[in-house]
């Protein structure tokens, strides 16, 4: 088995070489960075000694009940419906896995998460793919997807907010798809690791429909991707002991600090997720003053939620070597080849956090310098 080479990390990694120009990551598609004694202080410094007593050894491999019972409250399930995973990669990863059988298919937009295709491909399942028009607001066409589904689709993924155009589906466009998926048995899988990030129109958890199969993680709107933890929500029981079984095989249990680290953060989760609304808005607000400025350079549809967008340049050219120039400029940013999509990039608006005015500059004077 061969896996194709990650382009998306492999150009987001540059950041990190000991001589890289890299001064502002605008790349990243998480929120502003919480630092431990940061979210230590939520918790008013009384969560340090329950830390420095935490045995260092295996976890429940459903999660522990504490977290399992604060993402069940967030969600508004259950905590039996409840299965905690390595970030939602484990999750998609125990999807796909679980999906391949011979002569299966399933379906994602295009453009989409790149591991999405990666991994189906990997496993022997066919990809069928809808596509996210930037004509259309990058709003899904349910007539298409409708006309891909057959008795072979394994599952149908949705993403909202969507990584990386930040389009949204409204809750009757989920609920539609929910109600056509399970008519004809087909599992509907509901990326929201952004929610409930959004800066229009709000929608509700997937997790509220009976059929739905939710994945997210403290990645993205929580803005703790270091602690590697997320979770799937599914209210059917053998659907859930599959997962269990995968999970027993692929990473056994989380990491027993970060679980307790998890389980803080979803008790102040308001305060997490005011923060990332702050700082998205604020940067965005910023992103609509230089779209305005260059409209004759750039083009964009404006994120309904999430903490990304996916401009392209008016030309319509290739945009590889304009985010190699940005990036020798000090400001990365992801070219559209990484998704399956030259002509756009990739810009993150909340991971760096204060600091995004200054990117922001940087980002106008290499339009104006003509360096592009």
């Amino acid at each position: 088995m061969e896996l194709p080479p990650f382009l998306l990390d492999r150009w987001i990694e540059q950041k990190h070489a000991p001589d890289s120009p890299i001064e502002y990551d605008l790349a990243s598609s998480t929120g502003p960075v919480w630092t431990l004694r940061e979210l230590l202080a939520l918790s008013g410094g009384n969560e340090m000694e329950a830390l420095l007593d935490t045995s260092i050894s295996y976890t429940n491999a459903t999660g522990t009940p504490g977290l399992r019972a604060t993402i069940a409250v967030l969600e508004g399930v259950e905590p039996d419906a409840v299965q905690v995973v390595t970030g939602a990669s484990e999750a998609l990863l125990i999807l796909f896995f679980l999906a391949a059988e011979p002569g299966a298919n399933v379906v994602l937009p295009n453009p989409g998460f790149p591991a999405n295709t990666a991994l189906a491909e990997s496993l022997g399942i066919a990809v069928r793919y809808y596509n996210l028009r930037a004509e259309n607001q990058f709003h899904i066409d349910p007539d298409e997807i409708r006309r891909l589904v057959d008795r072979d689709t394994r599952l149908l993924l949705v993403n909202s907010p969507h990584n990386p155009t930040g389009a949204v589906l409204s809750d009757q466009e989920m609920d539609s798809l929910h109600d056509f998926c399970a008519e004809r048995r087909v599992q509907l899988v509901s990326d929201q690791v952004y929610h409930p990030i959004y800066h229009g129109p709000e929608t509700r958890t997937a997790a509220r429909l009976p059929h739905a199969t939710v994945i997210s993680d403290f990645s993205k709107a929580l803005c703790l991707s270091g602690l590697r933890i997320g979770w799937i929500i599914d209210r059917d029981p053998r659907r859930r002991e599959r997962y269990l079984n995968a999970r027993n095989y692929f990473t056994i249990t989380a990491n027993v600090f970060g679980e307790r680290l998890a389980v803080l953060a979803m008790q102040h989760s308001s305060e997490i997720y005011a923060r990332a609304r702050r700082v998205a808005q604020q940067n965005l607000a910023l992103l609509d003053q230089v779209f305005a400025h260059h409209a004759g350079l750039l083009r964009w549809v404006r994120p309904a939620g999430g903490m990304t967008s996916f401009p392209w340049l008016a030309t319509g050219v290739d945009t590889r070597e304009f985010c190699r120039g940005l990036a020798r400029h000090g400001v990365l940013m992801v070219p559209g080849d990484c998704f399956g999509q030259p002509s756009h990039f990739r810009l993150g608006f909340a991971a760096s956090g204060e600091r995004f005015p200054c990117a922001i500059e940087r980002f106008a004077d290499f339009l104006d310098s003509g360096s592009r």
